[in-house]
């Protein structure tokens, strides 16, 4: 029999109340082309119609994404949407989109580590709690200048800061948004891809490698047992990180241990969380809610009970 088809993955990790959010929202992930799997996590998809506007949040993970949007009103045709492209560098807090009325999102999330052979130009950490306008990044990505009279040069919701105005007929904008189908917009993001790289990079498979290391091995618990597994001095790391990650190996392995805390807290059931902090590398239970409460804004335990509620 023939190998069955990868499939993205499943699990919810970093989205706050994920049932409160799917329950709103058409969520789907898709699977890149083959020669883009090396680098990528998977493309997402979101479309939604809203009566009520919506706050998702979201514990960003260690990745840099490219994202094509556009919001519309109720009712009203897509041409009169607003639509734009950027490229969203790592989160470093909790990220809230407020969504209201018609939309729709179609992203990709690089592998952490994978974005700098498509934009080899910059260090990723050039990118690092920004979103800016994609011509920003790939100028020769969007034939024709943007069109600031257009609907689209108006503010995405929920951010301080235009993203790229672009005109309706703009392409690959068109090309992505356009479809209801999801396989025209995942081919779409295939060529918009594969005609700007990837660029061969082998630090940025070793960094892609290490970040694996950290997500899968929780005995990874320092910056020193990383340089150890990798034979580099923690300079050296920290160079890594900074070039093909966009942040550090510490905070990485500390937004790691919250995407695990924050699934804890969903599952049914009050987790043991002096347990989990032993397991997750933490000195003492403290260490762990000081964290949690930071990033997410409530205590773990407050956490766990508010999801709890039908």
């Amino acid at each position: 029999m023939p190998p069955s088809a990868p499939q993205p993955r499943r699990d919810t990790r970093g989205i706050v109340d994920p049932a409160e959010l799917l329950s709103r929202v058409r969520f789907r992930r898709h699977v890149p082309a083959p020669e883009l799997r090396p680098y990528l996590e998977h493309y997402w998809l979101i479309d939604w119609e809203l009566p009520e506007p919506y706050a998702s949040h979201l514990v960003p993970h260690p990745s840099v994404n490219v994202v094509f949007q556009r919001y519309g009103a109720l009712g009203a045709p897509a041409a009169e949407a607003s639509a734009s492209a950027e490229v969203s560098g790592v989160g470093l807090g909790l990220f809230t989109q407020k969504l209201s009325d018609t939309g729709r999102v179609c992203g990709v999330q690089f592998r952490p580590g994978g974005f700098r052979p498509f934009a080899p130009a910059w260090p990723v950490s050039e990118w690092t709690g920004r979103r800016v306008p994609l011509t920003e990044v790939f100028p020769e990505a969007l034939r024709g200048a943007p069109d600031t009279d257009s609907p689209a040069s108006a503010l995405s919701p929920g951010t301080d800061s235009p993203t790229a105005a672009l005109s309706p007929d703009t392409d690959p904008l068109t090309a992505v948004l356009s479809p209801d189908e999801d396989h025209a917009r995942v081919a779409a993001l295939d060529a918009f891809l594969l005609a700007r790289g990837p660029a061969p990079d082998p630090a940025a498979a070793q960094a892609m490698e290490l970040v694996d290391l950290i997500r899968s091995d929780r005995s990874v618990r320092k910056v020193s047992r990383l340089a150890a597994a990798s034979g580099l001095s923690a300079r050296s790391l920290q160079r890594l990180f900074a070039g093909h990650v966009g942040v550090g190996p510490k905070w990485v392995i500390l937004r790691y241990r919250i995407h695990e805390a924050l699934e804890r807290a969903e599952a049914a059931g009050a987790p043991d969380w002096a347990a989990l902090a032993g397991d997750l590398g933490y000195s003492d239970q403290a260490h762990l809610v000081r964290d949690f409460t930071a990033t997410i804004g409530v205590s773990p335990t407050a956490y766990a009970r508010a999801v709890s509620v039908p």
